[in-house]
């Protein structure tokens, strides 16, 4: 087991991140049946600040109450547990890792009487397309695997089954010389990436699948459309055709990994020009909000403590 860092929080308490372990039968490790988040840590002028931490927190229990997972700790304890654990493992920048799942317990797919753990992991963590991807895009390709259909699993849930399918989605991918996958829903229209949010640009204005697409609600999808629309542009959420793909000006991913990130080309033909006019300012104002170049919403930004010698 890889340590990345030496504490996590586990039910309640930290412990050497070589001890939290949990049992081989767990239902979680069996039936997928766990719920959890990806949140940022920046480096601020101010000290490292979590981004958007409650709007977790309120995400990761809104996801356990579909899947009847009982947390035992309130959104305040396991958002003061975020901060804790990332102050114990002296994180300046990086990612945090909030996980509510079904211990070991009965066996069967209906097991309602298993235990509940929680646990939050806080470590440093790169770009997830990698720092080239980043600054000069990725390539992607439309997968040959669909989108979770509405009515069956619930695709607005960050729940642990669901990435089954974007795990699909990015294995060929890679398999194909591509940085990443978009999928499309049951219907044939755009959804998202295997694990980020998409977003077109054409004649400057900015459009992005809505929640129906069977699209995860992302964090950061919805800080972009707020600093987009204070920058004055015009942003729109509808359905759209693959084709779309192929005539947009700019494409771009977002997501709490993924940051923003542009798109260079899907399925080998390039995105536009090459300039990204609209993509660079929103990377700038995005990436601003943790150097104090752009106003943060109120709630956005919290604070990690300095360690204590």
């Amino acid at each position: 087991m890889t340590k990345r860092a030496d504490w996590i929080w586990m039910d309640g308490a930290l412990k050497r991140w070589e001890d939290a372990t949990v049992h081989v039968m767990s239902h979680a490790l069996h039936y997928g049946s766990s719920v959890f988040e990806g949140i940022r840590v920046y480096d601020t002028p101010n000290g490292p600040a979590v981004f958007r931490l409650m709007d977790h927190v309120k995400r990761l229990f809104n996801s356990a109450k579909v899947y009847r997972i009982g947390i035992e700790h309130t959104p305040q304890a396991v958002f003061d547990a975020c901060v804790e654990t990332s102050r114990a493992n002296g994180l300046k920048a990086g990612y945090i890792r909030p996980l509510a799942f079904r211990g070991a317990g009965p066996i069967g797919v209906s097991a309602m009487d298993t235990p509940i753990h929680t646990i939050i992991a806080a470590f440093p963590w790169g770009a997830y397309l990698g720092e080239d991807g980043l600054k000069n895009g990725v390539d992607v390709c439309v997968s040959s695997w669909r989108r979770l259909a509405p009515g069956t699993v619930p695709p607005g849930i960050k729940a642990g089954g669901n990435y089954l399918s974007s795990m699909l989605i990015t294995y060929e991918a890679k398999e194909r010389g591509f940085h990443e996958g978009i999928g499309l829903g049951t219907d044939g229209l755009l959804s998202e990436g295997a694990g980020e949010n998409l977003f077109l640009v054409q004649d400057g204005a900015i459009y992005t699948p809505p929640f129906s697409a069977s699209i995860l609600k992302g964090i950061t999808r919805a800080t972009i459309i707020t600093l987009a629309r204070r920058m004055g542009y015009t942003v729109i959420e509808q359905t759209l055709p693959r084709e779309a793909l192929y005539s947009a000006d700019e494409a771009f991913f977002t997501g709490t990994a993924v940051e923003v990130t542009p798109i260079r080309s899907v399925d080998g033909m390039a995105v536009g020009n090459g300039d990204r006019p609209v993509t660079r300012a929103l990377q700038d104002a995005f990436f601003g909000l943790f150097t104090g170049k752009t106003e943060a919403e109120d709630g956005w930004l919290t604070p990690v403590p300095a360690q204590q010698d």
